[in-house]
């Protein structure tokens, strides 16, 4: 690829959402790896800055995570201006940010996800349970870094997450508790790249997990049987496609002890902080952060 090709390049970071933090982080890796390789890249926060000096940019890179970032209005912004961007257009972003929306696009597709339903108020306990078993999850359904997700075994514990999960989104989920080993496989070019599989020494890979603790073992390339893998691969890039998703994300999935497969989400912009999986996944086949940054800004010229 031609660097010089790339043009006036933006990279969007920070934002509004409960996942400005990380986006910052995300963002000022990205930006500084485009700095490096002699991009001509400038770093726009969408909370302090005019996002109509956008259409001056040859291309954009979003590094923007949850609300206003993944849900599909910034690339929405985009194609009106008929700027260029990286990663999944705006349909898609939205299908993915929606795990209600998600889910209910997997079962249309048989992509095995676990069992689940919309939750409505405090009383919902008692059917909840009657349908997904003694423990479930509660989540908010469009949030991202597990942030709202909690594990609920009784009722005192449905409360709080309930609770805890309505603050960040009106519409909230139950999903199956499954008891199993938890996985991501990024997705590169449209094409798999290693598994990774998660140790959190948390109760699960929550957000504390994912930014702060220091505990979190990664496995990667994950430790299964190669004829596993394959199927996962497929079956990964199944639950990528049927979502409308092209180019590159993360798709999180987990395994039980009958090595049955349960795709939980897909996320659209992965991060790039030095906690992210992409980058980590990508390094173990000889990939450099730096060559990585720049084959995904090199697909917005599909």
């Amino acid at each position: 690829m031609n660097k010089n090709n790339f043009g006036k390049v933006a990279v969007l970071l920070g934002g509004t959402s409960n996942e400005r933090e990380i986006s910052i982080n995300s963002g000022q890796s990205v930006l500084k790896s485009l700095k490096r390789n002699g991009v001509d890249a400038i770093g726009i926060d969408p909370k302090t800055e005019n996002l109509q000096q956008l259409k001056l940019f040859d291309r954009v890179f979003i590094c923007l995570h949850g609300k206003d970032g993944e849900d599909g209005k910034i690339q929405k912004y985009l194609d009106d201006l008929k700027v260029p961007y990286t990663g999944n257009g705006a349909i898609a972003s939205s299908l993915c940010m929606n795990k209600y929306l998600t889910k209910k696009q997997w079962v249309k597709d048989n992509v095995p996800t676990p069992l689940f339903m919309l939750v409505n108020s405090l009383d919902d306990y008692s059917i909840i349970r009657k349908y997904l078993g003694d423990a479930f999850i509660l989540k908010p359904a469009s949030s991202g870094s597990s942030l709202g997700v909690s594990i609920v075994k009784n009722n005192k514990d449905f409360k709080e997450a309930f609770n805890l999960a309505v603050e960040i989104d009106s519409t909230i989920i139950a999903e199956a508790y499954i008891n199993g080993s938890e996985y991501a496989i990024p997705i590169l070019n449209n094409s798999p790249l290693p598994i990774i599989e998660i140790k959190p020494k948390t109760k699960f890979y929550n957000f504390d997990a994912k930014y702060n603790r220091q505990d979190t073992e990664f496995i990667c390339p994950a430790n299964l049987p190669e004829d596993f893998v394959k199927t996962i691969q497929q079956k990964s890039l199944d639950a990528f496609f049927s979502l409308g998703c092209k180019g590159y994300g993360r798709v999180d999935f987990m395994v039980d002890g009958r090595k049955n497969l349960f795709f939980i989400e897909v996320n659209t912009i992965p991060g790039f902080t030095d906690h992210s999986l992409m980058p980590m996944s990508a390094k173990t086949i000889g990939k450099k952060f730096d060559d990585l940054v720049l084959d995904i800004l090199d697909e917005t010229c599909d």
